[in-house]
């Protein structure tokens, strides 16, 4: 059997090192869809507590509504024109929910591209992989939008009203066959979900018996959607006999309730769960993995897991408390976290773009042709293995919970050259839509990473530790420098000369000069492995 990997001894307490640029990139990757060089800068001046408490400062806010940019000659869209929003109006027609579908995904990478400085997109992510549902299931647009929208607004919030919210949401209860879940023919699907992916989850082994699944559901009968998808109780579907539960929850029985107050039970049902400490404990498990690292042994369970469980009771389950103690850790900036985690494809797509500061059309002003080129974004994702809002399943992407590979699970060798030929293409050619152009701008890049681009060595150093999160050797950048930068000259004036020129005189034959060596420079060091991990 392979060694287990090595974790750290530190624990919950503040760090106290050095807070550089290094620390800095570690927690903004981790916390945000990559970092761009200004928010790396603008966070190493702020230190530990003030970056993190601005993370955590998120904003109450929605981002501008997806629109509507398929009407045409061939699709039309009667009730919503073109450039208008769509996320209120119901429709029954299948062609316009699918098209309103990759618009919501098109919308959600202008959004993560153009994230601000905080937690909310990298953390609604997370949410929407924990409350694991697929747009194609659950059909309507406008259910994609308001589901993900509930775990947007509550991303830092209290997590038992979100668990709520989640229970009666029109999209949760048609992607979980809620909405069919009645007295007569109880439907188990959100009953056994809610327990086993949700809140207490199967750790150690499921503790919960598979009674509590069936009684689970007879609670949560009774609610359905009505004719404009609103989640609504009627009691003639609710079973109104006693429900009593295993000793796994103190055998508690909730007293069956007649009319309007059936709705009651689902309430009653949230508390008993939520008086078991195994909640907390799950929870605090997969916030640790997402955010620092899959494996968990008993010294990180001790040191970490527990502790931060305890702070989520103490706070009545409010996250933002446990992941401001978790992110101002000595153990989440132990070394050995640094540049552990394999990208996910939304890491890897999302980062590139803002690490190379990519500048798409204004998503409201010109939302057609940036919606298009976001397009390709999607795509890319899609044969990446992390179609956006569409997991392969109700427990979310296998790369954040199937033991023993977790994030292994991203790169494989079909994944891996779709990476590289991604980076590759962007470096290259770039995507072109009505003369608007997205694509790397390799001068103005090295510009924006290094302080003295002239300067090759400080050139290597600089990129590097921009796009990297591990050492490099010294003898490969030496010889990249050399091979690429010196085309095979051993002079380092050979750059210096070439980039001052094209400084002075920026001709196209001096700009190709230089941007064919930083081209041939960045794909060779984003097709290393090193670049897969943050």
């Amino acid at each position: 059997m392979p060694n287990s990997p090595q974790t750290s001894t530190l624990g919950l307490k503040p760090y106290q090192g050095a807070w550089t640029a290094l620390q800095s990139k570690h927690l903004l990757n981790r916390t945000m869809f990559g970092a761009k060089a200004a928010d790396i800068n603008y966070f190493t001046t702020k230190g530990v507590a003030a970056t993190v408490d601005e993370l955590l400062n998120v904003p109450t806010t929605l981002p501008t509504p997806p629109l509507n940019d398929f009407t045409s000659a061939t699709v039309t869209d009667p009730n919503v024109p073109l450039g208008s929003t769509w996320i209120n109006d119901v429709s029954l027609d299948g062609t316009i929910n699918a098209n309103r579908r990759n618009t919501y995904k098109k919308w959600l990478l202008s959004v993560c591209v153009g994230q601000a400085r905080n937690i909310q997109e990298k953390l609604t992510f997370f949410w929407s992989n924990h409350f694991g549902t697929e747009a194609d299931t659950i059909n309507y647009g406008t259910m994609v939008y308001h589901h993900h929208q509930i775990l947007r607004k509550n991303c830092l919030g209290n997590f038992k009203q979100m668990v709520r919210d989640i229970t009666t949401d029109p999209g949760m209860l048609r992607y979980l066959n809620g909405y069919l879940n009645t007295k007569n023919a109880p439907d188990e699907n959100y009953g056994r979900e809610l327990q086993e992916l949700y809140t207490v989850g199967k750790d150690g082994g499921a503790k919960y018996s598979e009674d509590d699944v069936k009684t689970a559901a007879r609670v949560l009968t009774g609610w359905k959607l009505d004719a404009a998808f609103n989640a609504v109780f009627d009691s003639t579907r609710h079973d109104t006999a006693n429900k009593t539960f295993s000793p796994y929850y103190s055998s508690k029985i909730i007293l069956g309730k007649t009319g309007a107050s059936g709705a009651l039970e689902t309430d009653e049902l949230m508390n008993m769960i939520f008086e078991n400490t195994d909640v907390a404990k799950f929870i605090c498990r997969k916030l640790y993995r997402y955010f620092v690292y899959y494996y968990i042994d008993t010294n990180v369970e001790n040191n970490i897991i527990i502790p931060l469980a305890n702070t989520f009771i103490s706070n009545n389950y409010n996250i933002k408390p446990v992941l401001k103690q978790l992110l101002q850790s000595e153990h989440f900036y132990d070394s050995l976290y640094i540049g552990c985690q394999i990208k996910s494809p939304l890491d890897h797509v999302v980062g590139f773009l803002r690490q190379y500061e990519i500048n798409f059309p204004n998503a409201v002003s010109d939302h057609v042709d940036a919606y298009f080129l976001y397009n390709y974004m999607v795509s890319q994702l899609n044969s990446m293995g992390q179609s956006p809002v569409d997991p392969p399943n109700v427990a979310g992407w296998p790369a954040y919970y199937q033991t023993p590979d977790f994030n292994e699970l991203w790169i494989n060798a079909d994944t891996l050259p779709k990476r590289n030929k991604f980076t590759d293409l962007m470096i290259e050619t770039g995507y072109t839509k009505n003369g608007k152009k997205i694509i790397v701008n390799t001068v103005q890049f090295a510009k924006t990473v290094c302080a003295s681009p002239s300067d090759p060595n400080a050139l290597i150093d600089s990129l590097f530790s921009f796009l990297t999160a591990t050492e490099i050797d010294v003898s490969l950048k030496k010889t990249l420098k050399t091979q690429i930068l010196l085309s095979g000259q051993t002079s380092d004036y050979y750059w210096t000369d070439a980039w001052n020129l094209y400084l002075a005189n920026p001709t196209t034959i001096n700009y190709n000069t230089v941007h064919t060596r930083l081209k041939a420079l960045l794909k060779y060091i984003m097709n290393l492995p090193d670049y897969q991990l943050q």
